[in-house]
C-alpha cells in the first residue's frame, strides 16, 4: 500500500508516476486525495465539537452553583445535541476511512526513478545477455510437449483425466527430473546464505492482502470452501514475507534472506487459450522462491544480487537466458521495479519468462505491519520486502527438454544436475 502522506505531500509527482502505470491509477489516486480532503475537514468539524462539548460540560457545575439547576440543564442539552451530531459525524469519518483504504488497497506501488516508462512489454528494456550460445540443431526442434510425451516422462492426458485441462503427471525420469532441478535449486541457494523454509501451501486472506495478491487478483486464487479465508498459495513469496508480519524486527537482525520449494496453485484467470500446451501455463505448478527483508538502504543492491543468484541457476544449468528490465505498465502490482530473466525456447525461437525478481520497496511492509527499529533511536521505519523466482521449476524442466534435445528424442541431463538425477540422458522406455 502506498503512504498516503507521501501522496498528500508530492500529489503531481505521484499521479503522473502511478499514470505511468496506468491512467486508471491516476485517477484513483486523485480521488483519495479528493476524499482525504473531505476528510480532513469532517475531522476538523468533529475536533472543534469535541472542544465546545468539552468546555460546556466543564462549566456545568459552576452554572448549577451560579445559576441554578435551570441553567445547568440547558448546558446539559447542549452537550447532549453537541455529542449526538458528533456521533453521526464520527460515523461519516469511518466511512470515508473505510473508502480512503479501500481505494488505496487497489493502487499499486510507486515505480522506482530508474524503471522505463511503457504501456506494455514493449517497453521493456534488455539490460543484459549471458555469453551461452543458442544451441544450432541439424534438425528441427521439438517442443517439450512433444518431447515430454514421447519420451513416456509428461502426461498430461491423465492428468486431464484427473484434474481437468491445464495439469500435468510427471512419471518416472519426469519426476525424477523435477526432483533434481528441486533439490539442485535448493542446495545453490543455501549455500549462497538464504534459510530454507518449507511453508504451508494454504494461507489466510490476510496474509494475501499482505503482499498485494487480495483484493486485485481474487479471482486468480484458489478459494480452499466458500466459509474459509483461507486460499491456496499462488507462490512461496506469500508466506515467506508474512513470517513476521505485524512485528518490529531489531535493525541488526536485517537483512534476512529466505528459500523455499512449494507447489503453486493458479486459476490463470484471464488467459483462456494462452500456452495451453506443456509446462509454461499450468494450474498447478512447482517454484523455488527467494524472498529478502531489508533496510530501505540496502534492498536496490540486494535486488541486483537476488536477480544475480537466480540467474546463477540458469548458468550452472547451461540455459541461454536474457535480463530484461520490465518498464511502468509491466510491473506486477507490489513491485517498484522488476528483472524479468527469460531463457531460451528452441521451438518457439524465443525467450519465455522464468522468472522475476522484484522489489516491493515498503508497500508489502505497510499492508502488513512489518517494521524494524535501529538500537538506541525512538520510532521505527518500514522494511523493505524482495522476491524473486529462483526459478520456476516446470519452465527450467520445459527449457532443458529443448535446450537439449537431440534428434532421436532423448535429453541430455546437464551436467551440474547429474548427481541429483543419477545418469547422464533421458531416453523412451528407460
Amino acid at each position: 500500500m502506498i503512504d498516503i502522506k507521501l501522496l498528500t505531500a508530492n500529489p503531481q509527482e505521484l499521479i503522473s508516476l502511478l499514470g505511468a502505470r496506468n491512467p486508471k491509477y491516476s485517477k484513483l489516486a486523485s480521488e483519495v486525495l479528493a476524499q482525504q480532503e473531505v476528510y480532513k475537514q469532517e475531522l476538523f468539524q468533529v475536533e472543534a465539537m469535541r472542544a465546545e462539548r468539552n468546555e460546556l460540560s466543564k462549566k456545568i457545575g459552576i452554572l448549577r452553583a451560579q445559576e441554578g439547576e435551570e441553567a445547568a440543564k440547558r448546558s446539559m442539552q447542549t452537550v447532549s445535541k453537541i455529542k449526538e451530531e458528533m456521533q453521526a459525524k464520527e460515523e461519516k469519518l469511518k466511512t470515508l476511512k473505510n473508502n480512503i483504504d479501500e481505494i488505496l488497497a487497489s493502487i499499486p506501488n510507486i515505480p522506482d526513478v530508474s524503471v522505463p516508462i511503457g504501456e506494455d512489454e514493449s517497453g521493456n528494456q534488455l539490460v543484459k545477455e549471458n555469453a551461452l550460445p543458442i544451441p544450432s540443431f541439424n534438425f528441427t526442434p521439438k517442443d517439450h510437449h512433444e518431447l515430454g510425451e514421447k519420451l513416456g516422462i509428461l502426461d498430461f492426458a491423465t492428468a486431464a483425466k484427473l484434474s481437468g485441462s491445464r495439469f500435468v503427471l510427471l512419471r518416472g525420469d519426469g519426476a525424477r527430473l523435477e526432483r533434481a532441478l528441486i533439490s539442485f535449486m535448493l542446495d545453490t541457494h543455501t549455500k549462497n546464505g538464504y534459510t530454507e523454509f518449507m511453508p504451508p501451501a494454504i494461507v489466510n486472506a490476510s496474509a494475501l492482502f499482505g503482499t498485494g495478491q487480495l483484493p486485485k487478483f481474487k479471482e486468480d486464487m484458489y478459494h480452499v470452501d466458500s466459509e474459509s479465508d483461507q486460499y491456496l498459495i499462488s507462490t512461496a513469496e506469500i508466506p515467506l514475507t508474512n513470517l513476521y508480519a505485524g512485528e518490529t524486527l531489531p535493525a541488526n537482525q536485517l537483512p534476512k534472506a529466505f528459500t523455499a520449494y512449494t507447489p503453486c496453485f493458479r486459476k490463470e484467470a484471464g488467459t483462456y487459450g494462452k500456452d495451453t500446451r506443456g509446462l509454461i501455463r499450468n494450474h498447478q505448478f512447482n517454484k523455488v522462491e527467494l524472498v529478502w527483508l531489508s533496510t530501505p538502504q540496502e534492498s536496490m543492491q540486494i535486488l541486483e544480487k537476488m536477480t544475480k543468484e537466480a540467474e546463477l541457476i540458469l548458468e550452472l544449468l547451461g540455459l541461454p537466458y536474457r535480463r530484461v528490465l520490465l518498464c511502468t505498465g509491466d510491473m506486477g502490482f507490489s513491485s517498484a521495479k522488476t528483472y524479468d530473466l527469460e531463457v531460451w525456447f528452441p521451438s518457439e525461437g524465443k525467450f519465455r519468462e522464468i522468472s522475476s525478481c522484484s522489489n516491493c520497496t515498503d508497500f508489502q511492509a505497510r499492508r502488513m505491519g512489518l517494521r524494524f527499529k535501529k538500537e538506541g533511536e525512538k520510532g521505527t521505519e518500514l522494511v523493505h520486502t524482495l522476491n524473486g523466482s529462483g526459478v520456476a521449476v516446470g519452465r527450467a524442466f520445459a527449457a532443458i527438454l529443448e535446450n537439449y534435445q537431440q534428434e532421436d528424442g532423448s535429453i541430455i541431463v546437464p551436467e551440474v544436475l547429474r548427481p541429483y538425477f543419477g545418469k547422464d540422458k533421458i531416453e523412451a522406455n528407460v
